[in-house]
Parts: C-alpha cells; sequence; structure tokens
C-alpha cells in the first residue's frame, strides 16, 4: 500500500483515483471553504488549510504526492499571470514539501496552457526545478473526452519519481460515452433548472445548424453558441447558463459530478452554485486512475531507464558522427 498526500485537493478527484488501486492517503490542503465541506463528508476527514502556513517539515512521510495546483494564473478564462499571480507561487510551496519529503513519486495536474504560459518559460521553469530536486519528469496532455466522458477537458500531466524509473503515460481509449448515460431524465428537473421563455429563444436564434440530440450548448466569451454531443469544460467561474442541456436547461449538481467521472454515492451537501464552482475547479477522475494505474505499475516494477553509451571514433567516418565526444543518451 502506497501512501499519499492530498494538495489543493478540492474535492478529492485525485485521491478518488489513486485510492480505487488501495492507496492510503495520509494528509490533506484545501482553503476553499466549499471544497473542504465536500472533502469531509466524502472522506470523513477535514483538510488542513493554508498551503502557505503549513511547515513542510510537519507533513507526514508518503509515498506520491498529488497536487492539483491554481490553474487560474495560467488559464485562458483567468488573467494569465502566471507566477506574478500570488497563486502561481504556490508550485514552489510543492517544490519545498518534495525537497522535504523526498516522496517516491508525484503527480501535478494543470491547465493545458501552461505549458505555452509566457513563451513556454514557465513551464520550463517548473520542469528544471523538478529535475533539480532528482526527480525523473515525465508530462503529457489528455483531453478527458478520450477517456469516457463526454467533456472536452485538455489538461497537462506531470509525473515524476525519485529514483530513474521508465513510465509511460495510459494509452487514450480514443472515445467517449454518449450523454444519455450522464443526463437525469427531464422528469427529474426541478423547475428552477429551466430557463426562461426568452433565453431559450435567444438562443435557439443564436445556435449553429441543426443540434444533436441530446447535445450541450455552450456560449464562448464572444456570445457565439454552438451545440455538442458533449459538454465544454465545466468551469468554476462559468456563468449559470453558459453550458444548456438541449438549448433548455442548466446542467443539475450531479450531472457536473457525472461529467467529471464521480460515483453516483459522491454525497453533494453545498447549494447549487457552491457545487458548480467545486465541480469546475475539479478534475475528471478516470483521467486520473488510467495515470494513477501506470505509476503503481511503475513503482511496483522499479524498472531503470536505460542508458545506453555511444562512443564516436576519429577512425569512423566523418558522416556517421557529428563529433568525437562520448555522448550519453
Amino acid at each position: 500500500m502506497y501512501k499519499t498526500i492530498d494538495l489543493f485537493a478540492g474535492i478529492g478527484g485525485i485521491r478518488l483515483g489513486f485510492e480505487s488501486y488501495g492507496c492510503e492517503n495520509v494528509f490533506s490542503s484545501e482553503w476553499d471553504s466549499d471544497a473542504k465541506k465536500m472533502y469531509e463528508a466524502n472522506f470523513g476527514e477535514k483538510p488542513h488549510g493554508d498551503i502557505n502556513l503549513i511547515n513542510p517539515q510537519d507533513i507526514p512521510n508518503h509515498d506520491i504526492l498529488l497536487a492539483g495546483f491554481p490553474c487560474q494564473p495560467f488559464s485562458i478564462a483567468g488573467k494569465g499571470l502566471g507566477f506574478s499571480d500570488t497563486r502561481g507561487t504556490l508550485f514552489f510551496n510543492i517544490e519545498s514539501i518534495l525537497k522535504n519529503k523526498k516522496p517516491r513519486a508525484f503527480l501535478l495536474e494543470n491547465v493545458k496552457r501552461l505549458t505555452t504560459h509566457d513563451n513556454g518559460r514557465t513551464f520550463a521553469v517548473i520542469l528544471e526545478k523538478l529535475k533539480s530536486l532528482g526527480y525523473t519528469v515525465y508530462h503529457k496532455v489528455f483531453n478527458s473526452l478520450d477517456f469516457g466522458l463526454p467533456q472536452k477537458r485538455e489538461r497537462i500531466y506531470i509525473v515524476g519519481f525519485l529514483n530513474e524509473l521508465q513510465f509511460e503515460f495510459p494509452k487514450p481509449l480514443g472515445y467517449y460515452r454518449p450523454l444519455t448515460e450522464f443526463l437525469q431524465q427531464e422528469s427529474e428537473i426541478p423547475p428552477s433548472y429551466f430557463l426562461s421563455d426568452n433565453i431559450k429563444q435567444n438562443r435557439l436564434n443564436a445556435v449553429k445548424g441543426t443540434p444533436p440530440y441530446p447535445s450541450i450548448w455552450h456560449q464562448n466569451i464572444g456570445g457565439n453558441i454552438s451545440a455538442l454531443p458533449y459538454s465544454c469544460a465545466l468551469r468554476a467561474g462559468g456563468s449559470y447558463n453558459y453550458l444548456v442541456v438541449n438549448g433548455v436547461r442548466r446542467l443539475t449538481d450531479r450531472e457536473m459530478l457525472r461529467l467529471q467521472g464521480f460515483p453516483e454515492d459522491f454525497k453533494i451537501v453545498l447549494p447549487y452554485s457552491g457545487v458548480r464552482k467545486v465541480a469546475g475547479n475539479s478534475v475528471s477522475v478516470p483521467v486520473i486512475k488510467a495515470i494513477a494505474n501506470e505509476m503503481i505499475k511503475t513503482l511496483q516494477t522499479q524498472q531503470a531507464v536505460i542508458k545506453t553509451p555511444v562512443q564516436t571514433s576519429l577512425f569512423q567516418q566523418k558522416n556517421e558522427y557529428r563529433n568525437c565526444e562520448t555522448i550519453l543518451r
């Protein structure tokens, strides 16, 4: 059994993915009050608060560090300030904990735009910091659509191992399940979720093409509306009506959790506005589960990275080698 810690825990989506493979969580941290309520209701533990107020040495020893560190500093929907945003510096809390506790592995999650922020310099700093601590680092962008969920949600996943271990990210399923498996029956939906006749008509006039059924209509920042057989990414700060089911109603709180892959027995203890926020800030659990499976297999097999020395020779033809140095791949 591997011990994990859950930083910037949200409502525990990353933790769920690793617990499904028998991992035991020994520490959690989250500052948002709504997320903490949902976390405590479902895991029976109240997360510690602001990570800035926690001494890394006081965190229990663990095998795997998990962190969906704040994405607003790097997101398109946010201001994109990166490390100039206070929340952006929270990555360095992760760095400090890794330096002090030296877990065997870590998994970090963030928005896709992290890889291109400031022309890639921000991401380069992050990778360099992680490697300087002695970790072998891997990263990949995945779309939740490719792991069975009807939600277009692209995120960067960064995996590291303290030993030089070979690791391969999971292969995407390459498909998503239909919306019909995620949406509640219309007869179950309270009247308060349905749009007014005026708003419905405005959306019907603005939607592009003939909408599929069922579909989720997405209104972007520019006001354009598209109807798709899947959801665009859930957002914590999105307006109530930027995602509309079949052009007539808002997503319910349970539907939003389903679109993130949370189980049916996951308790909801917040009002609708709170669930909308924490669901938008959460992770897609099936993607985490797939990565967790590969990480645990890597830790169990402990297969080292193969480094083959290739030596050049002055006596070989010049066009075979660019120089006569010893290269370590």
